[in-house]
C-alpha cells in the first residue's frame, strides 16, 4: 500500500514526575531528511533519533520536536554557580581598583553575567530517561505513519481512477487507428483518380504494397500494449508492501514516451487530440506522485 509523506504525529508519556513529548511533522521530499530539536541532556542522542525515525519512514522531510519537563516541587530549575560568582565578582573588584572608581559592587552587576544564574538540566539525561523519551517518539512516529498511510489510499484512489481513464483513452485511439488506413486508403485511390485519366496506368500491386508500408508506419499496436502494460504494473506497484514512489515515477515516464511516440506516427487530429488528454492525466498523476513515499 502507498504512503503519503505528509504527516503528523505525537506521543506523550509520564513516569516518575518526568513527562517526555514528541511531535513529529513530516512533508515530501526525494529522499530522507531528519531534522531534529532536542532538550540538551538528549543532545547526544541525535543520531539515535534518527535511526529510530529510519525504522519507520524511507522518504519525507521529517521534523522531530522533543520536550522533557521534571516536576520537581522542592526543586527550582534554576541553581547558581557559585565558582562563577565568585570569579566575576574578583574580576569587578579588580577592575574597580584599576579605574579608581568608589561605586559599590551590587547584586545587580553581578546578574549582568548570564553564567551565575544556571538552568538546571536535572544532570545529564541517563538511559531510564531516554527510555521514556524513546516511547514517547515511537508513539508519534506510529500516529505520523497511520495519517501517511490514510492519505495513501486516498491519493491511490485518485491514481487508480486516472490510470482507469488512461486505458479509455487509448481504447478509443486504437478505435480510430482501425479506422485510419482504410480512409487513408480511400483518399489516396480518390487523389491518383484525379492526377490519373488513364486507370489502367495504376499498378493496383504497387498501391497495395506503399499502402501496407504506410499502416505499418501508422500502427501503434506495441506502444499500446507496452502503455497497458505499465498501467498494470502502476496499480500493482500501488498495492505492494515496499516503497512505490520511486517505481511509480519511473513508470509515469514510461508511459509518456509510449504517449509521444503514439502522437508522432498519428496523421489523425482526433488521435492528436486524445493524446493531449493522456499527457495532461500523466501531468496529474506525477504531481500526485510527488507526496508519495
Amino acid at each position: 500500500m502507498i504512503s503519503s509523506m505528509t504527516g503528523y504525529g505525537r506521543g506523550e508519556l509520564t513516569e516518575d514526575r518526568v513527562t517526555a513529548v514528541a511531535e513529529i511533522r513530516s512533508v515530501n521530499s526525494r529522499f530522507l531528511e531528519v531534522m531534529s530539536r532536542l532538550p540538551r541532556t538528549m543532545s547526544l542522542r541525535e543520531n539515535d533519533v534518527k535511526e529510530l525515525v529510519r525504522t519507520k519512514f524511507s522518504r519525507g522531510k521529517v521534523n522531530v520536536v522533543l520536550n522533557i519537563t521534571h516536576e520537581n516541587d522542592n526543586e527550582t530549575p534554576f541553581k547558581i554557580n557559585k565558582a562563577a560568582a565568585k570569579a566575576y565578582y574578583k574580576l569587578l573588584s579588580d577592575l574597580k581598583r584599576a579605574v579608581n572608581l568608589k561605586e559599590k559592587i551590587t547584586l545587580e552587576h553581578l546578574l549582568k553575567f548570564q553564567e551565575i544564574i544556571e538552568i538546571d538540566e536535572f544532570e545529564r539525561g541517563d538511559e531510564k530517561e531516554w527510555i521514556l523519551v524513546r516511547q514517547a517518539l515511537t508513539m508519534a512516529l506510529d500516529e505520523a505513519a497511520v495519517m501517511r498511510r490514510r492519505e495513501g489510499e486516498e491519493l491511490m484512489k485518485d491514481l487508480s481512477r486516472r490510470v482507469k481513464r488512461l486505458d479509455e483513452i487509448l481504447e478509443m485511439i486504437e478505435r480510430l487507428a482501425k479506422e485510419t488506413v482504410p480512409a487513408m486508403k480511400s483518399m489516396l485511390e480518390d487523389r491518383l483518380r484525379e492526377l490519373v485519366g488513364d486507370q489502367s496506368v495504376i499498378d493496383a500491386k504497387r498501391l497495395e504494397m506503399e499502402l501496407a508500408l504506410y499502416a505499418d508506419k501508422l500502427d501503434i499496436t506495441e506502444e499500446t500494449v507496452r502503455f497497458r502494460s505499465h498501467n498494470k504494473f502502476f496499480l500493482k506497484a500501488m498495492r505492494e508492501e515496499d516503497s512505490a514512489g520511486r517505481k511509480l515515477n519511473f513508470l509515469v515516464q514510461e508511459m509518456n514516451r509510449e504517449a509521444n511516440t503514439i502522437g508522432s506516427k498519428t496523421n489523425s487530429a482526433d488521435v492528436a487530440h486524445l493524446v493531449v488528454g493522456i499527457k495532461e492525466e500523466l501531468e496529474k498523476i506525477r504531481e500526485q506522485l510527488q507526496n508519495i513515499e
